[in-house]
């Protein structure tokens, strides 16, 4: 049995042009759902800690969720939205990301 024999030629790389501009990945949200565990004030807490927001900003946040069930609490590439999710979720807080329209 013979080895197979390999071939040094180049490869032909196929070129694609796009006549558009290709709109970036973004925009992405971060989302708190409403939870019938974490206090107000542990929501606020993890908005100031892990956002470093201020409290005005991290109350109204807390609230929106408290009121509305949810509140939009990042917003950026998807990777970026991922890693915001999945923090909020160590906190314990019910947190999601999706595509913005």
């Amino acid at each position: 049995m013979t080895a197979p024999t390999l071939s040094l030629a180049p490869v032909e790389q196929e070129v694609t042009s796009t006549d558009g501009v290709v709109a970036p990945d973004v925009p992405w949200v971060t989302i708190v759902w409403n939870d019938p565990v974490n206090l107000m004030t542990y929501v606020t807490w993890v908005f100031e800690t892990y956002f470093g927001y201020a409290r005005p900003k991290a109350e109204k946040l807390m609230m929106d969720v408290h009121v509305k069930g949810r509140a939009v609490v990042s917003n950026g590439p998807r990777e970026s939205m991922e890693r915001d999710a999945e923090a909020l979720q160590g906190y314990g807080l019910w947190a999601t990301f999706e595509k913005d329209d």
